[in-house]
């Protein structure tokens, strides 16, 4: 009898068999893995998920990420949009505002200044050439170069506050002159420079009467204009040096008057 009966030697193989089946045979050193249950499908579902789990979970974490980072691209995009629309309607806003201040301190200006215009001075000229006469503004100054007492021609010289020195070159905002020439002779100095287009010319009524307006480069090379007058055998000059002062000038050849 073997005294080693009851135990398990290594790698011993064991099998039984009885009549109606055959239990596999296995070796006691090495395990056979082990086999999905089909009768047990949560056995199976974990041996599945436990393989895939991490290949959707990848997959999910990077979709997220390029989402998030699209997200935060368009956020940053979409801010400077709006921050550069907000800057530009800032800009406009005070531009704006600025343009109405400007606009409203130079109307504000301007009506006082027309104001302190007020009340009229009244000009007239010597009763031997016709008694020219007019209204001005009180703020302007008046300047007699020649007064015509010992005949020859009649000047003076009107501007705001100081009337400039006299000369072909200066520029003053109102200038009177009488001719001692006859009306014809005086037209008849101009023609060449309308024909040359330097001067046009158009008519309005003044003193009861219509008149010459001229336009455009004067004897001194300055832009204004003048109007021409015929007083009985002479001609009457009111010019302007400079079209700033055409709406004083057009007021002033509304008041005139004089004797034909």
């Amino acid at each position: 009898m073997d005294n080693n009966f009851g135990e398990t030697q290594p790698n011993q193989t064991f099998q039984f068999s009885s009549a109606n089946a055959t239990t596999p045979v296995f070796s006691a050193g090495s395990a056979l893995p082990p086999q999905p249950n089909p009768n047990n499908p949560t056995a199976a579902a974990v041996t599945s998920g436990e393989n895939h789990s991490p290949r959707w979970l990848m997959v999910l974490a990077i979709i997220s990420t390029l989402a998030a980072v699209t997200f935060i691209g368009l956020f940053i995009w979409m801010y400077a949009r709006w921050s550069d629309a907000q800057s530009n309607v800032d800009g406009q806003i005070q531009e704006a505002v600025a343009v109405a201040v400007n606009d409203n301190t130079v109307k504000l200006e301007d009506e006082f200044t027309e104001r302190e215009k007020s009340p009229y001075k009244t000009f007239a000229g010597p009763a031997d050439y016709g008694e020219l006469s007019f209204e001005y503004p009180k703020t302007w100054s008046l300047y007699i170069a020649k007064d015509a007492t010992s005949g020859g021609d009649y000047e003076a010289y009107f501007n705001p506050v100081a009337v400039n020195p006299v000369s072909k070159d200066s520029i003053n905002a109102l200038r009177v002159i009488i001719r001692d020439s006859s009306y014809d002779t005086v037209a008849q100095s101009f023609e060449k420079s309308i024909k040359d287009g330097k001067l046009s010319i158009s008519v309005r009524q003044v003193g009861g009467g219509n008149v010459n307006i001229y336009t455009g480069l004067l004897d001194n090379k300055l832009q204004g204009m003048f109007a021409m007058i015929k007083i009985r055998d002479k001609a009457a000059i009111i010019q302007t040096d400079a079209m700033i002062f055409q709406e004083d000038f057009f007021k002033i050849l509304d008041t005139v008057s004089y004797n034909s």
